[in-house]
């Protein structure tokens, strides 16, 4: 009967600590974040994980006007660093993994050529994420500049609000977008195939794409968002992300 009672307090205090946590995730976070869950669950079986996608700009601009996140995984440095800065991030921004740009193209193409592919005249239109935004999207604009291309493609050029809408984009709507590698890793992109369909974008051409997280201010204290933040930035977290195409410094 003691044992019992004990067995059920314990169960009871547990069921206390149990709860959820709101992240706000990158879009290009997206293809890795179930498999992250999934992952995280095992050690911390009553933590349900609630995600937001979307560009690291926008995640940040609803942060600012009390959006209820509570920890911020970036596609940059940029963003949370800003948040660190004013005072809503309370942990300094640490890079969890670095992003790498791809081609992609619903029809076959001569990667061969790198980034002059882009000015063949059967490459019509262009997706790559809102620069302004999507961290991909400047890395893309960068890539296209320092190759000496976007002045003479930059009429094609289609832009999506986020790196997960320019992969729509890619396989729909243009004849090729610059989209995150980690897309590539997706289930549903395995028919597209390297050298074929996509391709990585010389990495020379951008600077690194370095992701940042945080905890942020609403967060602070709570042992279930330090669980998360804590299991990102370890082998575990790092293994899968490795394995989504991700760079890990």
């Amino acid at each position: 009967m003691i044992k019992k009672l004990i067995i059920g307090s314990l169960l009871c205090a547990a069921s206390l600590y149990a709860g959820s946590i709101n992240i706000a995730v990158a879009a290009n976070v997206s293809y890795a974040i179930d498999s992250l869950k999934e992952e995280f669950k095992k050690s911390n079986p009553n933590t349900e994980v609630k995600v937001t996608l979307g560009s690291s700009g926008k995640l940040t601009a609803q942060i600012k006007h009390g959006a209820p996140y509570q920890l911020f995984m970036s596609a940059n440095m940029k963003y949370p660093e800003a948040l660190y800065n004013d005072g809503i991030a309370t942990t300094k921004p640490l890079i969890y993994a670095q992003g790498s740009l791809s081609y992609l193209s619903n029809k076959e193409q001569d990667f061969t050529k790198g980034i002059k592919l882009v000015q063949e005249a059967s490459i019509e239109k262009i997706a790559i994420a809102n620069p302004k935004t999507a961290p991909y999207g400047k890395a893309a604009l960068e890539a296209m500049k320092n190759g000496g291309v976007f002045d003479s493609i930059k009429n094609k050029l289609v832009y999506a609000e986020s790196i997960s809408q320019t992969v729509s984009y890619a396989v729909t709507a243009t004849d090729m977008g610059f989209i995150a590698k980690s897309s590539l890793y997706s289930p549903k992109m395995k028919h597209f195939k390297e050298g074929v369909n996509w391709a990585d974008v010389d990495a020379k051409l951008y600077t690194p794409i370095n992701q940042g997280i945080v905890i942020l201010k609403s967060g602070e204290k709570n042992a279930e968002v330090k669980a998360f933040y804590d299991f990102i930035l370890d082998a575990k977290g790092k293994n899968i992300l490795r394995k989504f195409g991700y760079l890990i410094p």
